[in-house]
């Protein structure tokens, strides 16, 4: 797969990124058996074989358990380590916890950031985290104290670089200002089922200051992949997947690399995160890669994804 590098960053990584919360098929750790634990590894290598650099995670996914299996691997195939970009997320936590009756909420405070990336720094079996960023924008974020405890996790050496999911610009803006680096990343949900970063601000900011727009549910939670219908009522949906077919058929390849293409056309570099726990859809969606639609065939997609016309 083609390699490049991450933004501002001194990262290489892979044209598209593999996402790791749906390895272990189950957001309950308990419910982990030795069938799901070697189906995690199977996929992650997957990944691997197919040229996946860049790994996304999240402390919060299966409480962890994502985590610790990559950890695992790693620690199994510590050549692959050389090969790996390791980006992972914090700053959700769940509801009674850790107290009965506590609320699910979002948590910036120092605190809670330092003690996160502890927890994924052990999880994972790793010195340094390549690429750590705040989950969901925390309503009571004090951008300073952000500020502060990542200062303090990149002059230790457990964090090389920063970024964000979910962020609006304006909370971009108002963190990088308390920042004495850039925030390299906003990891979005960006899909031709998602259009709202293309007019709200987020891809125009991304390509302004050199931020990497990171596509999370690149597939519309799976609904614009292959062998996926739309209701016979939903005109505007089953438009859209006849588009994306018979671009599909033009070049060849699968719906999903469509979806993924299509995205990655975009001038601010979007890089899609594949979530498929399937070694063949994780194969079949590398072919994105290097495949480049004309702008008629991007507009084409992007007009039947809005169920109207330009204005």
């Amino acid at each position: 797969m083609t390699t490049l590098q991450l933004g501002q960053t001194d990262l290489t990584v892979s044209r598209l990124s593999y996402g790791c919360m749906r390895i272990v098929g189950t957001w309950n750790p308990g419910e982990i058996t030795s069938a799901r634990a070697e189906s995690a590894r199977e996929a992650l290598i997957a990944a691997y074989e197919a040229g996946y650099t860049l790994f996304d995670h999240a402390d919060i996914y299966c409480s962890g358990a994502c985590e610790e299996h990559h950890g695992r691997l790693l620690k199994d195939s510590p050549e692959l380590r050389r090969q790996t970009i390791i980006a992972t997320k914090c700053g959700i936590r769940f509801g009674n916890t850790p107290n009965p009756g506590d609320p699910g909420r979002y948590d910036f405070s120092k605190d809670w950031i330092l003690k996160s990336c502890e927890g994924s720094l052990k999880r994972l079996g790793v010195e340094t985290i390549d690429l750590y960023q705040l989950h969901r924008p925390d309503v009571l974020m004090n951008p300073e104290e952000v500020a502060e405890a990542f200062t303090a996790l990149h002059r230790s050496g457990k964090v090389r670089w920063f970024g964000v999911s979910n962020f609006l610009p304006t909370h971009v803006s108002l963190l990088q200002k308390s920042l004495p680096f850039p925030i390299v990343s906003n990891q979005v949900e960006v899909s031709l089922k998602r259009l709202d970063c293309f007019v709200d601000g987020t891809l125009d900011q991304c390509l302004a200051d050199g931020i990497v727009p990171l596509s999370w549910s690149p597939l519309g939670g799976g609904s614009l992949g292959e062998g996926q219908a739309a209701p016979a009522d939903d005109a505007k949906r089953l438009a859209l997947l006849e588009a994306m077919d018979k671009v599909a058929i033009a070049h060849a390849v699968s719906r999903t690399v469509i979806a993924l293409a299509w995205l990655m056309k975009h001038p601010s570099g979007i890089i899609p995160i594949v979530g498929s726990a399937n070694p063949a859809n994780i194969a079949d969606s590398a072919k994105a890669d290097g495949l480049e639609l004309s702008r008629e065939e991007w507009y084409t997609l992007y007009v039947a994804a809005r169920g109207e016309r330009m204005p």
